[in-house]
């Protein structure tokens, strides 16, 4: 008798404790802030719908090296009457592809918007290199560079190859690009849901990344930390970051599916970066034997070590003001943001 007595106490007390535990979650799930837990119904429908305004961006840009010889001490203010003089001892054409992140954020007046990292399309109109002098006092040229063209381009969208830059902060890393859609058929996907307060997000606070690591449209998470470096442009999150992220959305959810939030785009990981000697040509220019020596000319260039786990994001209040700020510059080229920024 005793036993059973026993087994209906404990019983009542096992139900009602699954009952407050109940009841906290829901009280959670609705406490006005942002989830800190991972969702506990299906987001694909909502995820499907973002990833359609997401699109990868591309950038080529040309530029034509000229060479000069220590030997011919050609200072800075000498280079353009070096080159007419033909001074040179070599010259090259390079290619440098780079790719990231953009989204659909308008299509206003016929014309579509991107928001995007500036540093994608950031190549400067001349880069100049010197010759390292051992007592510093002078440096001579060793080469100059001349950007001669640069192609910013989406491949699915109408118009893609023909994008401009319409505003832009290197500074804070934001850029909007734009171009007229003219006459098509095609269904133009825009990122639709309501932008968020990044300064509200709190540690552990959990969120998505959506963008192209290495040219493949991923998903990722991640959790928040240092918070308060929202106040100073950026916050942390630990999720996992490669080459081809930067732009992509970062979104929260604010009491559950399906209340997304943009609050940020991905800017940059945690690198350090190093020298590497590299041969005259690359891989895909020539087949080098592994078991004979290398005798050829040795080039360096930069590499980096990622340190992954270790995001940096733009708060989406930094996007907002940049793009008040620069309304003036975007309404005079025709564009319009006010549809997005209504979404505040």
């Amino acid at each position: 008798m005793l036993k059973k007595i026993f087994i209906i106490i404990l019983g009542i007390v096992l139900s009602s404790c699954i009952q407050r535990i109940y009841q906290v979650d829901n009280a959670n799930l609705s406490d006005g802030k942002y989830d800190s837990e991972f969702p506990s119904q299906n987001c694909s429908k909502q995820i499907k719908e973002i990833s359609e305004s997401v699109k990868m961006l591309n950038c080529m840009v040309i530029y034509r090296t000229y060479f000069f010889s220590r030997n011919d001490s050609i200072r800075e203010n000498e280079i353009e009457k070096a080159i007419k003089a033909n001074k040179m001892i070599n010259e090259t054409f390079d290619h440098e592809p780079v790719s990231g992140t953009a989204t659909i954020i308008s299509t206003e007046n016929n014309k579509i918007v991107l928001l995007t990292c500036a540093h994608i399309i950031d190549f400067p109109d001349r880069l100049v290199t010197k010759f390292t002098e051992e007592d510093r006092s002078e440096q001579y040229i060793q080469s100059v560079a001349y950007k001669q063209n640069m192609n910013i381009y989406i491949n699915d969208i109408p118009n893609g190859n023909k994008l401009e830059i319409i505003a832009v902060d290197n500074e804070k890393d934001i850029a909007l690009l734009g171009t007229d859609l003219g006459l098509h058929d095609d269904f133009i996907p825009v990122f639709n849901y309501k932008i968020g307060k990044a300064r509200e997000l709190e540690w552990g606070c959990f969120l998505y990344i959506m963008g192209y690591p290495l040219g493949n449209k991923m998903i990722t998470s991640g959790i928040v930390s240092d918070p308060d470096g929202i106040k100073h442009g950026s916050f942390i999150i630990d999720a996992l970051f490669n080459k081809g992220f930067s732009g992509g959305l970062v979104f929260a959810i604010r009491d559950g599916i399906p209340n997304f939030e943009l609050v940020g785009i991905a800017k940059s990981v945690s690198a350090e970066h190093r020298y590497e000697l590299i041969p005259e040509k690359e891989q895909h220019e020539f087949v080098y034997n592994p078991r004979i020596p290398y005798e050829g000319a040795l080039l360096v260039r930069t590499g980096e070590d990622i340190n992954y786990g270790i995001t940096y994001a733009i708060p989406i209040e930094e996007i907002v003001e940049f793009i008040k700020y620069k309304r003036p510059t975007i309404t005079q080229k025709g564009y319009n943001l006010d549809k997005f920024l209504k979404k505040n």
